[in-house]
């Protein structure tokens, strides 16, 4: 099996591509030289902002796992964060279509909810509150179209609260999680409104298999993707006394 990673040395793709690796895939990956390095990759490394690339030249593969993104949240430009997250985006799934991959994998984002009251349901109402999740939201719509038209197995993945190996080179937008390990480590954390702002969680190695299975669905569908739990920053803080101290 051929597989495309689109950021591969982003936080979530450079698990993924190492887990591809360990089941025999051969992988190409798109990504940057400053970011992430992948144990016992030789396969094919495409650099640069994915707008530019060329997809021709990466020949033919069986799946495409999309992860690549500008998840800048305090991005405001919408016209930049629209051609980063759905142009680009467009672009490869047609590509991918055309050369009659098998599959394609994406990573959406549970941003598109907003403020709604949980627990977030797939048909249910969105409300994104920035660029970034009307980019995902605007995605989400045009992959529906492309279901529609039953040209390509696709699912995608409406990612929660990702944590785990690698966040770490995301600084600030990297989850509570980790920010309130390093906090921990140093010192006392710093909460806000007592502590008690609720999130779902999950691991990045349970994202990785979520995306394998997908891959192997034999129907298109968008789905939440993550622990169907909230945890608050009070009970992560309980958890992490008992791990650093």
């Amino acid at each position: 099996m051929r597989a495309l990673v689109t950021g591969g040395t982003g936080f979530i793709g450079s698990n993924l591509t190492e887990e591809l690796i360990r089941l025999g895939y051969e992988v190409v990956i798109t990504g940057f030289d400053n970011e992430l390095k992948i144990d016992n990759f030789n396969g094919k490394f495409i650099t640069g902002d994915l707008s530019e690339i060329n997809f021709d030249k990466i020949g033919y593969v069986d799946v495409v796992f999309h992860q690549a993104a500008n998840n800048d949240t305090t991005l405001l430009d919408r016209n930049k964060m629209f051609m980063d997250n759905l142009d680009s985006s467009k672009r490869l799934f047609d590509w991918a279509i055309k050369n009659d991959c098998k599959s394609i994998v994406y990573a959406s984002s549970t941003a598109i909810y907003g403020n709604v009251e949980a627990p977030f349901k797939e048909d249910g109402i969105k409300n994104p509150l920035n660029p970034y999740a009307e980019s995902k939201l605007l995605l989400d719509n045009y992959v529906q179209q492309l279901i529609k038209k039953q040209e390509i197995n696709i699912v995608g993945l409406r990612y929660c609260n990702v944590y785990g190996k690698g966040e770490g080179y995301k600084g600030k937008r990297a989850t509570m999680i980790y920010q309130l390990v390093q906090q921990m480590i140093k010192g006392n954390p710093r909460l806000f409104k007592f502590g008690e702002q609720k999130r779902d969680y999950i691991y990045v190695k349970d994202v990785v298999k979520a995306n394998l299975l997908a891959s192997k669905s034999k129907e298109s569908c968008i789905i939440n993707c993550g622990s169907g739990r909230d945890y608050s920053f009070n009970y992560i803080v309980d958890v992490l006394n008992r791990i650093l101290y």
